[in-house]
C-alpha cells in the first residue's frame, strides 16, 4: 500500500521523448525489443525489456508489452521522466584539416584520434564541435541532432576522408548516394595474418550479444543490418597484411569486425583483438618488435584513404585521396625491414 503514492505520483509527471523511430515500409515483423536493441546505440535488450515494463517505450502512443512485433510506419517512442541532454554542439577552435571546400562541401581529413561527434563521454573536442566553430548554419539530418554537417562518419581511432554537407539541398544530394551505396569508399588496413587471395566478407552485423562495445556477424537477418566488404591484398609482410578495403555498405566497425569474423583482426585494434601478438612468436625480439609497432598506433590501422562521390551542384564525380598517416607508414616500413632482414638471415 505504502508504494501506491509514489506510482500516482509517477504516472503524473511529465515524460519527455528522447527517441523517436518511425519504422521503414519494407521491414518485417519482429519483436520490438530487438528492433530496439538495434536502433539505438548501446542499449542492451534487458534495459530496453525494463524500459517497455516501466511503459517508456509507446507504438503509436500506446505502451506495449516486449513481446510486440513492430510493423511497417509504426511510429516508436521512447520516454523517460526526465529530459533529454542538450544536443547543442557548442563551437570550439579545434583545426580542421580541409582537404577540399566550396559552397556546397568539405573532405576533411579527419586524424586518428579525434571523435566526429559529441556523444556519451565525448561531449567536447571532437570534429563538429570544431566544424560548428568554422562554419555558420551547418544543416542536419532528420533524426540527427546534435551532429550538423554530418552524412557519415568515421570511427575515433580511423584516420582519413570525412565529406561534410554545407547547406541541406547537398545533404539530401549527398545522403541519397549513401544510401544507394553509390559512393566510393576504399580504405587502406594492415591487419594481422596471412591473407592468401582477395575476397569479399558478408553477413548480418550487429551487437555482440556478450559485449555490446563490440559487432559480430550474424546469418540470421533478425540479429543485424547487411554488410558487404571487399578486401584487395596489397602487400604481404609476413605475420601481417596490408590490403584494401571497398565498402559496398557501411556499417558500424564493419571492417573491423568482417576481418576479425574471417581471422584476421586488424593490427592495434584493442576492441577486436589486435592489440596482442596474433601470429609469431610471444618471446624475445619479435615480442619487443612488435610492442614497439603497437605503441606507434593510437588505435586501429586502419586509413579512410580514398572518397569519391557526384557533386551535388557540379554534377561531376569527384575524387579525393588522403596519404597515410606518418605513424602507419612508419610501421609498415618496420614491417617490411623486418621481413627483409630475416629473410637474408634464413637464406
Amino acid at each position: 500500500m505504502s508504494q501506491q503514492p509514489e506510482l500516482i505520483e509517477q504516472e503524473e509527471q511529465d515524460l519527455y521523448e528522447h527517441f523517436r523511430i518511425i519504422v521503414d515500409k519494407g521491414q518485417s515483423l519482429l519483436r520490438v525489443d530487438k528492433f530496439l536493441m538495434h536502433r539505438i546505440e548501446n542499449a542492451t535488450r534487458s534495459r530496453i525489456q525494463n524500459g517497455v515494463e516501466l511503459g517508456n517505450v509507446l507504438v503509436n502512443d500506446k505502451a506495449i508489452k516486449s513481446s510486440y512485433k513492430v510493423k511497417p510506419n509504426d511510429v516508436i517512442s521512447v520516454v523517460l521522466p526526465h529530459p533529454p541532454r542538450d544536443t547543442e554542439v557548442y563551437p570550439e577552435n579545434i583545426p580542421l584539416n580541409i582537404v577540399y571546400e566550396d559552397d556546397d562541401v568539405l573532405v576533411i581529413n579527419k586524424p586518428a584520434g579525434m571523435v566526429v561527434h559529441p556523444g556519451y563521454n565525448n561531449y567536447s573536442g571532437t570534429l563538429v564541435n570544431g566544424l560548428v566553430f568554422h562554419f555558420q548554419q551547418l544543416p542536419v539530418l532528420p533524426g540527427n541532432d546534435g551532429r550538423p554537417g554530418l552524412v557519415h562518419r568515421i570511427d575515433k581511432d580511423t584516420s582519413g576522408l570525412l565529406l561534410i554537407s554545407k547547406n541541406e539541398r547537398s545533404m539530401a544530394w549527398l545522403a541519397r548516394q549513401f544510401y544507394e551505396h553509390t559512393i566510393a569508399r576504399k580504405y587502406v588496413a594492415l591487419v594481422w595474418g596471412d591473407i592468401e587471395t582477395d575476397g569479399t566478407v558478408t553477413g548480418y552485423i550487429g551487437r555482440s550479444v556478450n559485449d555490446r562495445r563490440v559487432m559480430s556477424i550474424y546469418d540470421d537477418p533478425e540479429k543485424g543490418k547487411w554488410s558487404v566488404t571487399h578486401y584487395k591484398v596489397l602487400e604481404r609482410l609476413g605475420y601481417v597484411t596490408l590490403i584494401e578495403c571497398r565498402l559496398e555498405t557501411g556499417r558500424t566497425h564493419q571492417i573491423r569486425a568482417h576481418m576479425k569474423h574471417i581471422g584476421h583482426p586488424l593490427f592495434a585494434d584493442n576492441t577486436y583483438g589486435g592489440d596482442r601478438i596474433i601470429k609469431g612468436t610471444v618471446f624475445g625480439k619479435y615480442k619487443q618488435f612488435v610492442e614497439n609497432n603497437l605503441a606507434l598506433m593510437p588505435g586501429q590501422a586502419l586509413h579512410a584513404q580514398t572518397l569519391g562521390f557526384l557533386h551535388p551542384s557540379k554534377k561531376e564525380r569527384m575524387n579525393f585521396e588522403a596519404p597515410l598517416p606518418q605513424n602507419f607508414e612508419t610501421v609498415i616500413a618496420r614491417w617490411r625491414n623486418y621481413i627483409a632482414v630475416n629473410t637474408k638471415a634464413n637464406d
